[in-house]
């Protein structure tokens, strides 16, 4: 969850932020001192850039097996995210990765093809269950040395389609609901993971390492899970497609939670496709998550079928006014893609929904606090960790402070601590005030027969600091569909100097399916993801 951009807009997560001009993005062709990937040696990976469907015709063919690839990942990560950049978006592989691509690549000869993600390696974000030797901690010490009994649903069904479960990667701690003053991608488990265009940059969060370990050719395509921006923005700042599903779509079962009304895992891939292809082996029905009932008959088998590039033609999109204005490199990003919809026949209306969004906004931390508290409580009393509430937790970490906290405290574990059960009126009125976010998007697309509403993802990162924590660089589009539940979808639209910048697509509940074909119409006719090049600064002398 990006947790300090929620916190700055005060009653709204993804109100416009004015950046700080004392720290805007410098262009890394000035700067005599860039450190590039060369200066490591040459990045000649052979999966890099890779799709799912070419890595299915390697293994059709012979010309490599699971386990080939999943070796070849694993030596990509032990040279860039251990040696090299030292990326730290891994927190730890799997040690049954290769007797998971063993089995698949015995199944591959035995005739048996379990669908399109039998044998692609994939990587999970730490706060997701793995009944395996991997921990599960979100991140912090706390819970170091937890091993999960049991899969989280969503990994189960990744094991049934033939996935190789390669790792956990790092992310902001407890999902970045910690402090005020966090740091994006910093754990105390992990430490600071790094965006992979400019190694000085935030890869946003709180799923920066999936996000990070996707841009940076790490794997073939990782889990993520948002809250508020948590999969969007890291997908944003590190230049790969990031899909927050409705909430509902995905089971929750299994994870570390955070909101029971806005918490969802998705997936993030360097292409709409492959972002399709991975949701749709994530979807199902499951009763230990009793919201996901509500997508019985509207969830589809393949959100990668009949995808068409000429999918924008004379659909009405909604632009967020307000995003045309503010830092001019990204506002040109942002003309530009707008030019791209126009040039694909689509019909361009101008709307406000960050602006109609304040009222809706004000309850929203408050419902995150009560729920996080009494979330956290439930999946604790039930986990083998040492800590069995969010109260041990925080006693935890004052026990350990030079290791736990060495940068930033715990203010939000602590003031959500303070909260009382869901039955509390304070509760009742927020959530009320939240979910009006509902009431708002449904109405304004009706009223403007809207097909999506499009906007600048995030603005473009911000660099690390972990003593002050984050800092907003303008444009913030994580909100709305966040405190709905609604989908989300972010494309890369292009760089400012060197750093990447998001493209957002958002709608109603359960349209995926419309909303990933729109996404993919514009990816297609702009093309704008590029690899990381692993530059150092982008601070001149």
């Amino acid at each position: 969850m990006n947790r300090r951009k929620f916190l700055q807009n005060s009653s709204l997560a993804g109100i416009v932020i004015s950046p700080l001009s004392s720290l805007a993005s410098l262009s890394a062709a000035t700067n005599k001192n860039n450190t590039e990937l060369s200066d490591w040696g040459s990045d000649d990976f052979p999966l890099n850039e890779v799709s799912i469907e070419a890595l299915q015709q390697k293994m059709s063919s012979g010309i490599f097996t699971s386990r080939k690839i999943t070796e070849m990942y694993l030596s990509r990560i032990a040279a860039i995210d251990k040696k090299g950049p030292r990326l730290h978006a891994v927190l730890e592989v799997n040690p049954d990765a290769l007797y998971i691509a063993d089995e698949m690549d015995r199944e591959r000869r035995a005739g048996k093809l379990r669908g399109p993600m039998h044998g692609i390696p994939v990587l999970i974000k730490d706060n997701i269950d793995t009944g395996d030797k991997m921990m599960t901690t979100a991140g912090s010490l706390a819970l170091l040395g937890h091993k999960a009994a049991n899969d989280a649903f969503i990994v189960k069904q990744l094991r049934l389609s033939g996935a190789v479960l390669l790792g956990k990667t790092n992310l902001s701690e407890w999902a970045n609901f910690r402090s005020s003053r966090s740091s994006s991608g910093w754990s105390s488990r992990g430490g600071q993971t790094k965006n992979p265009f400019v190694l000085d940059r935030s890869p946003s969060g709180s799923s920066s390492g999936s996000a990070v370990a996707v841009s940076a050719n790490l794997c073939a395509v990782a889990i993520g899970t948002e809250t508020n921006g948590s999969i969007i923005s890291p997908a944003s700042y590190c230049g790969v497609v990031g899909i927050k599903p409705t909430v509902g779509l995905l089971s929750r079962s299994g994870i570390i939670p955070i909101s029971k009304t806005q918490d969802t895992a998705g997936p993030i891939a360097r292409t709409v496709k492959d972002a399709a292809i991975f949701l749709s082996a994530l979807v199902g029905i499951d009763e230990k998550d009793a919201v996901t009932s509500e997508s019985k008959d509207r969830s589809q088998n393949d959100y990668s079928k009949g995808l068409d590039k000429n999918a924008l033609k004379n659909k009405r999109i909604g632009i967020e006014k307000s995003f045309l204005t503010g830092h001019p490199d990204v506002v040109s990003l942002y003309n530009q893609a707008i030019e791209v919809l126009k040039k694909q026949s689509a019909e361009i209306i101008e709307v406000e929904l960050i602006n109609a969004m304040k009222d809706a906004g004000a309850g929203q931390f408050p419902v995150l606090q009560f729920e996080f508290k009494d979330g956290l409580n439930k999946y604790l009393s039930n986990a083998g960790a040492s800590v069995k509430t969010l109260a041990d937790v925080i006693v935890f970490d004052k026990q350990n402070e030079p290791k736990a906290m060495p940068y930033f405290k715990q203010d939000i574990l602590e003031s959500s601590d303070a909260k009382g059960a869901l039955d509390e009126k304070e509760y009742k009125d927020a959530l009320i005030k939240t979910l009006s976010s509902r009431k708002i998007i449904d109405d304004m697309m009706a009223k403007n027969n809207l097909h999506a509403i499009v906007a600048v993802s995030s603005g473009f990162a911000n660099a690390i600091d972990v003593i002050n924590g984050n800092y907003g660089t303008g444009f913030y589009f994580a909100g709305p569909a966040a405190m709905a539940g609604y989908p989300h979808i972010t494309v890369p639209m292009g760089r400012v100097h060197e750093l990447p910048v998001g493209f957002s697509f958002i709608s109603g509940a359960y349209t995926e399916a419309s909303l990933i074909n729109l996404a993919y119409a514009y990816e297609q006719a702009s093309n704008k993801r590029t690899a990381p090049t692993f530059i150092k600064t982008t601070i001149p002398e």
